[in-house]
């Protein structure tokens, strides 16, 4: 402990972090590491030529991404050589930062070499990613601010045929090696596609998503004229082709099982997916049972927070309350019977969609005023509140954060769910914007993108560890209550606070969840069941959740192991520290470094 308390006072957070010291020079490993990382980032760049263009790289605005096999072949074989060149550099010649940089690497180039035996470009289509869902909304993430980038835009809309026709390919051959998902989460899919397509686009594609960028004042005549002959006679009917397929060939030959172990190696490609999402090396069976008392803890807080609200004034809960059964059962009827009043009475959610959104906002701009009292950097990239494109609303999840770009100048978005209001209960508004918004995701990944002006290379600002992130937005949700000087902070009104508590209840559910449905042989409606009885979540959103972690095995345990990390790393600092612990600091100091995964994340601490 006081060598923790020296570190963090004489030699300072930046030590601690690994960040190089003035006197530091440079040696040709590090030179030889930091051309790796160069390489690295080319590659990717190269291999995703529309992320490239978001990030300000416009080398390649014409093109879409090459799926082929022999693409991805060579991409790995790639990543093998510069794993093999990494290896034989003298780490003991590496400044402190590059010694980070090196083990990031390592990292990152065997994640991605393991995990290339599970063929996951053979199956690239599901309700939560897809063609059908990143090609619509190219325009939100593009800028074309010259004559030159539109007539690009141009060409890579020509080029959206060929690139469905490479997807196509790719899934037949999963197809051929069985290597398919299940049933319910390819048709939502199809929905999806078919909203790209039809009449009223083809007689007037001006309306179609992908002309956005046109109704600027540097098209010309000519170049609107292109654009709307690219979409009317390339995109559309490539995406009439796509649908068919999926609908017609694909559908029927996926499977009817659920758990990602019926795919071939999906027992491996399971404890692969828990290695990826969380950085961890524990067994399903330990994160099932990790979740269980998770949800036995919050479920206490649950019945405790109950007790505050004026719920507990009802007929309804004074008859529980003076009821002669055991204390369990009693327990088990008010959960119940709070949990049905909340799911169906009026109050708790908005009449309009604009109402929604607007109430987003302001809880938004409340917490923007806190956000100096927990930091003392701030990111300088803006942020929006946006509503989900109805084509893909009905089958999303209750939120996401699309990531904006501090090279570019997009902001970043909270896009908003107004699909069937009366799933989006108020009492989770303001967890969700911590979570999505600030100081979750946009303050984390905005802050990130900066870094490369802080001395950080390039590769490492675009770093994204799921359980470091979503781990960090679930904290963030936590710093509500350290926010303003009311009790309970953003959560003084105690159905907020029963809110917040339901979205943590939420992802320690999903611990239980997708280890059961993937690991343990859980049907969907068990886990549908088990959210339902242990949460105040709809059974909208529920059904929506289930779907997901069906269709994206492991990425659900990041954000409540990742959360456990860091609040144990909270934990322990204060111990060391006692009086000398400022939260800012400790705040500042787990982000100034970028995602990191949780095993070096710990050591840096």
């Amino acid at each position: 402990m006081q060598r923790l308390i020296w570190l963090v006072h004489i030699v300072g957070i930046a030590w601690l972090f690994g960040i190089a010291s003035p006197l530091s020079q440079a040696s040709p490993a590090d030179d030889a590491v930091l051309a790796l990382l160069a390489e690295d980032l080319d590659e990717q760049r190269r291999a995703n030529p529309v992320a490239a263009s978001q990030h300000g790289d416009r080398r390649f605005d014409a093109l879409m991404p090459d799926e082929s096999p022999k693409a991805q072949d060579a991409f790995i074989e790639g990543s093998r050589d510069r794993l093999a060149r990494l290896h034989v550099i003298d780490r003991g010649q590496l400044t402190p930062s590059n010694m980070l940089n090196a083990d990031l690497l390592d990292y990152e180039l065997r994640l991605r070499i393991d995990g290339a035996r599970f063929v996951a470009w053979q199956t690239p289509v599901t309700q939560m990613w897809g063609p059908q869902l990143w090609i619509p909304q190219m325009p939100d993430q593009l800028t074309c601010t010259t004559r030159e980038q539109l007539e690009e835009y141009v060409r890579r809309l020509e080029a959206i045929p060929a690139y469905l026709e490479q997807i196509e390919l790719n899934m037949r051959a999963g197809m051929a090696a069985r290597r398919v998902p299940p049933k319910l989460v390819v048709a939502g899919a199809i929905d999806q596609t078919r909203k790209h397509t039809g009449d009223a686009y083809e007689r007037e594609p001006t309306r179609h998503p992908l002309y956005a960028p046109f109704e600027s004042d540097l098209a010309s005549k000519e170049l609107r004229d292109a654009a709307g002959k690219a979409i009317r006679e390339s995109v559309i009917p490539a995406f009439v082709r796509f649908g068919a397929f999926l609908e017609d060939e694909y559908l029927p030959a996926c499977r009817e099982d659920i758990a990602c172990s019926s795919l071939p190696d999906g027992q491996a490609f399971y404890a692969h997916q828990i290695r990826a999402m969380t950085s961890l090396d524990y067994t399903a069976d330990q994160i099932h049972r990790i979740g269980m008392a998770e949800v036995d803890r919050i479920r206490e807080e649950m019945l405790e927070t109950i007790q505050r609200c004026d719920f507990m004034d009802s007929e309804q809960a004074q008859a529980i309350v003076h009821s002669r059964i055991a204390p369990e059962v009693q327990h088990r009827q008010l959960f119940e019977a709070f949990t049905t009043y909340l799911r169906e009475d009026p109050r708790f959610y908005c009449g309009t969609r604009e109402e929604l959104l607007t109430r987003y906002r302001d809880i938004a701009k409340r917490i923007d005023a806190q956000l100096p009292s927990l930091f003392t950097k701030l990111p300088r990239l803006s942020y929006g509140v946006r509503e989900m494109p109805a084509f893909m609303a009905p089958s999303a999840p209750t939120a996401y954060y699309y990531p904006g770009s501090i090279k570019t100048g997009v902001p970043g978005y909270f896009v908003a769910n107004t699909h069937k209001l009366d799933s989006r209960p108020t009492y989770e508004m303001i967890a969700l914007t911590l979570h999505e918004a600030v100081p979750g995701h946009h303050h984390q990944i905005a802050l990130a993108q900066e870094l490369e002006a802080d001395g950080l290379p390039e590769w490492r600002t675009g770093l994204g560890y799921n359980a470091f992130g979503e781990g960090w937005a679930l904290y963030a949700e936590r710093l509500g209550l350290e926010m303003g000087d009311a009790p309970h902070g953003m959560y003084s009104d105690p159905y907020d606070d029963f809110g917040r508590l339901s979205y943590e209840m939420w992802r320690a559910m999903r611990l239980v969840v997708d280890t059961g449905m993937h690991a343990m042989g859980w049907s969907r409606a068990q886990a549908i069941d088990f959210m339902l009885a242990n949460s105040a979540l709809t059974r909208e959103n529920i059904e929506r959740e289930v779907d997901r972690y069906i269709a994206w095995p492991g990425q659900a345990l990041g954000y409540k192991l990742g959360e456990l990390e860091i609040r144990a790393l909270r934990e322990h600092a204060e111990t060391a520290l006692g009086d000398r612990f400022d939260k800012r600091t400790f705040h500042d100091a787990l982000l100034e470094q970028g995602a990191l995964p949780l095993p070096i994340l710990r050591e840096r601490i």
